[in-house]
């Protein structure tokens, strides 16, 4: 992933890029996963992608046969047709947003 920059004329300032051009936002939610939570309990499918953006502790993606871990400020795009879920992999809560998005 991208460092932190501080961008030209900020002061006091850190910015990281966490995603460019990525389709046309449906909605978006923020969700406060407890310890030991997450879900859905099985993995599905859908036909709109999930952004997901940790923004504290850290989450497991569950996506097919592979496993994503993604920490606090950092992004990853779910394609939606691959079977998936998301659990929190932290030993706190974990906070993170989903944007949903069609291609």
């Amino acid at each position: 992933m991208d460092k932190f920059v501080t961008p030209p004329n900020h002061i006091h300032f850190k910015a990281k890029k966490l995603f460019g051009e990525i389709g046309t936002i449906i909605d978006g939610s923020i969700a406060y996963i407890d310890l030991h939570g997450g879900g859905p309990t099985q993995l599905h499918t859908h036909e709109h992608n999930h952004l997901f953006i940790v923004t504290k502790g850290e989450a497991r993606i569950l996506l097919g046969e592979e496993e994503i871990t993604l920490k606090k400020d950092e992004a990853f795009l779910v394609k939606g047709t691959i079977p998936h879920a998301v659990w929190n992999h932290a030993s706190e809560e974990t906070v993170m947003l989903g944007i949903s998005v069609r291609d």
